[in-house]
Parts: C-alpha cells; structure tokens; sequence
C-alpha cells in the first residue's frame, strides 16, 4: 500500500517585505487591526497589548523584533492571535501584527523545502526560510517571540 504524503494547513502571514509561514493550529483567530494599549518603557517591536476574546494579548511587530523599521498599520492589517508553545506568557497567547490578509495554504513534501539562500541572524524571532514554489516565507520562532515578550513584561512589571 502506497505511503499518503502528510499534508499540514498552514497560515502564510504578510509582513512589509516578507511572509511568515506557520502551521494553522498556531493560530487562535485573526482579528481587524485596532490599536494596542503602550506599555510604557517596552521596546518599539513591543506595540503594546490588545483586547482579545476578554484577554490582553501581547502584540508584536515582527519586523521590528527583527530590528527593522516598523511598517504603518492600514485598513487590510489585520491582528493574528497565536497559541503560545511555551508556559513563559501567562495568558497563553501572544498576538503579532500582519500587514494583509493571512492566507491558509495546504502544505505538503511536494511542495515546501529548506531555503539556505539567507542567513536568519542569532538574535532573529525566525527559525528558517523555506521555499514553497514562487515563496519564500520565513518561520517564526514562536518560543523566542514569546521569551522576548516575556522579558519585557516582567521589566515593565
């Protein structure tokens, strides 16, 4: 009996210049943009928290976690909400900013491999560039998004 491929569901995220890829149970929901309540003294990537589902929820500008500049907010952004991996956040969810309409795309061996053609820095909230036909989506570290979130939140404290 011939082997199915394994096929997993996956959110590609649009960011200013690039695209995160993850797996779609990551996701809890995404949600219209709205502003985030500052958290004063936290990092310009630290955009503050939002409301979500009776919670506050730590919102992250990827880009600027990845020390870029961070990109204007627009009428297509939207807010993805993810599970948290880790036990280091206390609400169990961190959220970041995606600059267009995450898209889920089915994902399967045929069709994703590693990308070596970049260099992902240390300190960088991403695992590795994979290279999915004409893509070239970034995997986000979601244990470091989180630790990064963590510290922060335990300065302002």
């Amino acid at each position: 009996m011939a082997e199915r491929p394994v096929e997993v569901y996956c959110v590609l995220i649009p960011l200013a210049d690039a695209r995160l890829i993850l797996p779609r149970s990551c996701v809890a929901e995404v949600v219209a943009h709205h502003a985030p309540v500052a958290m004063p003294g936290a990092p310009a990537w630290y955009l503050g928290t939002v409301q979500w589902s009776g919670r506050s929820v730590p919102l992250v500008s990827f880009e600027g976690a990845c020390g870029h500049p961070i990109p204007a907010t627009s009428g297509r952004s939207r807010i993805v909400v993810m599970h948290c991996l880790g036990e280091t956040l206390e609400g169990g969810y961190v959220a970041i900013v995606s600059q267009g309409f995450p898209q889920v795309v089915r994902v399967t061996p045929d069709v994703i491999r590693p990308d070596h053609s970049r260099v992902i820095p240390e300190r960088w909230p991403a695992i590795c560039q994979v290279r999915m036909m004409t893509e070239a989506p970034l995997v986000p570290d979601l244990e470091r998004i989180e630790s990064m979130v963590a510290q922060e939140t335990s300065v302002g404290a």
